[in-house]
């Protein structure tokens, strides 16, 4: 048979028998300090989990909202990326979900300027700080619009969940706070308090409290409440063990540019403590960190056409109170820095960290966390290893030292970083970041733990958004027939050509005749949606990643580039096995490749939106979530209400032209 016939109807459908769950709780070691009810429990509060209080606030619903922070906002505040991360096309079109829409309008009252930084980056670049105020505010009159109740639990971490067959019945949490006589919240770095932060315990730095979460009593005959993983690493998939992947996926076709032939849970996109800088009148003093020759080999502009100081403090600029004059370097135009410019540094081989071993890693596999006991009744530690939040802080701190004192640059050679002694480090309670050190609260994590949806059609396996579904890239390259070989790779030719599978099959027209797509894939299921590039951001190949002359793992960019405008499929949001646990955000079921398109600013939103409608109209219709999905491609009546749903309150599943009708999707830049 044609290998191309033979890829399209060799797709295995099986069907699958749900096992229980053991559950993952235990009593805690004191009583329960608060019992509080809720409709949805939001774990996270970043863009998705606010996205997801948000809609379900305005929906009249009781939210629980935690945070391990005490920002709300995720990448907009406690993580410091205050520079929106928008493609031209959707930005002009200001086709964004209604609350992301909202926040961006905020920014611009507050500042009377969308762009207070005069970033060139972004149209928005502004402080970490107001973007939690506008957005805490956001949220206070979205409850009283729509009669919600918004229950906000800063300081915040989910330690146990009570897990009884499909469904999550309740879930135990420890607020923290300083012990009297002790200095306030981020006075010291997160990576000595982390551990602390999730014992029941009273330590002598942080005095705890035992919260209980629960259901508001009602007489639904599906889910009682529903508990949403918005965290920044997969926190709830990893504490209740249901599948998912962590790091890269193997090559295969539907990830056809994979580093790897086989999985690597441990090499996962690099994390970024960022900072804050202020361009000073005078030159300043800068002491030496101890621990900056440990990292100085590290530190790069990277690129020639990038190696020009001005050029990287304007990138993201979130604060420049007069004009400078205009300049050009590589090809970018940009504004000099001015006396009181303030900068959020955020630079690839800069402040990023970038383990990728199983010695170093810094979200824990499956193995590790089993390992450490974390997946015992009690053992939740967060999921994270402490001490790559120690690194990550300093190599932040030497990062600023290399960019106002460093002359050695690991990428470019002798001569070309020079000193800029004229900056300082902006630290304090008062500062862009909040922290006494001068460090974002949490770091800017682009990838955790992603589920593994359900199996369905065409999905023997489980759901997953892959790099096929959403890249430009041209796969029909003959490097990639020898990457995949002849099998797999007429499976991606298959799949390119599908608007015209028919016609090959019918033997109308000859495979190479075929017109391959050039649009993203089109889900039945959409709602949501997103855009922008693939961007990678690979981890080293060395343990530690600072080794002198470590190199980015091999293999690791070929994914990188354009993507269309994608959408965000209903089955990404549903793990396995829970029948009332949705997730948002970074988590959801998309590939290794895909999930460096699926992490920015306004899909995070309105995957986050699409998590909270999705819970209010499951509630209120008596349903679970996978039950609108689980006959497709048949049609789905509740699917299709819910899709009405979310585009009649101003959260669009598909951008303008984007169908299968239409095959052309290059215009999207």
């Amino acid at each position: 048979m044609n290998l191309w016939k033979k890829s399209l109807l060799s797709l295995p459908i099986t069907l699958i028998v749900w096992e229980s769950i053991n559950p993952v709780f235990a009593a805690p070691p004191r009583p329960i300090d608060e019992t509080v009810e809720c409709d949805l429990l939001v774990a996270g509060s970043g863009l998705s989990g606010s996205a997801t209080a948000y809609e379900a606030l305005l929906a009249g619903k009781t939210v629980c909202l935690t945070e391990l922070t005490d920002w709300v906002g995720g990448q907009i505040s406690s993580q410091g990326t205050s520079a929106l991360d928008e493609r031209p096309t959707q930005r002009e079109k200001l086709f964004y979900p209604r609350g992301y829409l909202e926040f961006r309008e905020k920014i611009n009252k507050y500042y009377g300027k969308l762009n207070p930084g005069d970033c060139w980056v972004s149209e928005s670049c502004y402080l970490p700080s107001d973007g939690h105020k506008l957005l805490l505010d956001e949220l206070k009159k979205a409850a009283k619009k729509g009669k919600g109740n918004l229950k906000w639990y800063p300081s915040t971490v989910i330690k146990e969940l009570e897990i009884n067959g499909s469904q999550i019945d309740s879930s135990i949490a420890i607020q923290h706070s300083p012990k009297p006589n002790t200095p306030q919240l981020n006075t010291e770095p997160l990576s000595e308090i982390f551990n602390d932060a999730y014992t029941y315990q009273n330590s002598d730095r942080l005095q705890k409290k035992i919260i209980k979460f629960i259901p508001k009593s009602n007489n639904k005959k599906s889910a009682q409440w529903y508990v949403i993983d918005a965290t920044e690493t997969g926190e709830l998939i990893g504490l209740a063990d249901v599948p998912y992947k962590l790091g890269i996926d193997p090559r295969s076709y539907e990830e056809p540019s994979s580093s790897s032939a086989t999985a690597d849970p441990y090499c996962t996109q690099g994390f970024t403590y960022t900072f804050a800088m202020e361009k000073t009148k005078e030159p300043q003093t800068h002491e030496m960190p101890s621990f900056y020759p440990e990292y100085e080999p590290y530190y790069s502009y990277e690129l020639p056409r990038l190696a020009n100081f001005d050029l990287v403090f304007t990138y993201r600029r979130i604060w420049s109170p007069q004009k400078g004059k205009q300049d050009e370097f590589g090809g970018i135009s940009f504004t000099s820095p001015t006396v009181g410019d303030i900068s959020m540094q955020n630079w690839t081989w800069g402040n990023d960290y970038r383990p990728g071993t199983s010695t170093d890693n810094h979200i824990y596999s499956r193995d590790q966390l089993e390992a450490t006991g974390q997946l015992a009744s009690g053992g939740w530690m967060g999921g994270f290893r402490q001490d790559a939040l120690r690194k990550a802080e300093q190599k932040a701190l030497g990062f600023f030292h290399w960019l106002v004192a460093g002359t050695t640059d690991s990428q470019l050679g002798e001569g070309v970083k020079k000193t800029h002694p004229e900056y300082r480090f902006l630290k304090g309670f008062d500062s862009p970041m909040g922290t006494a050190h001068g460090l974002s609260k949490y770091p800017y994590m682009r990838e955790g733990r992603r589920i593994i949806g359900r199996p369905s059609l065409g999905y023997p396996e489980g759901f997953m958004v892959a790099e096929i579904d959403i890249s430009r890239n041209d796969f029909r390259k003959d490097d990639y027939q020898q990457l995949l070989g002849e099998e797999s790779y007429a499976k991606v030719r298959s799949a390119l050509a599908e608007d015209e599978i028919l016609s090959i099959i019918s033997g109308q027209i000859t495979p190479e005749e075929a017109k391959y797509r050039t649009r993203a894939q089109v889900f039945p299921d959409s709602v949501g949606i997103g855009h922008y590039a693939i961007d990678v951001h690979p981890c080293m190949t060395l343990s530690p990643a600072e080794t002198p002359g470590n190199t980015e793992r091999e293999g690791e960019r070929k994914g990188q580039g354009q993507a269309y405008p994608f959408q965000i499929p209903l089955r990404a949001l549903i793990p396995q096995k829970l029948d009332n646990l949705l997730v948002a955000g970074k988590s959801i079921a998309t590939s290794h490749i895909a999930a460096a398109a699926y992490r920015v600013h306004s899909f995070e939103w309105s995957a986050g939106a699409a998590a909270g409608i999705t819970a209010v109209f499951a509630m209120d219709n008596d349903l679970f979530p996978y039950q609108l999905v689980d006959d497709l491609p048949k049609t789905e009546p509740d699917l299709r209400r819910l899709q009405q749903l979310l585009n009649n309150t101003g959260n669009p599943t598909a951008f303008p032209g984007t169908s299968i009708f239409n095959q052309d999707w290059t215009n999207w830049r």
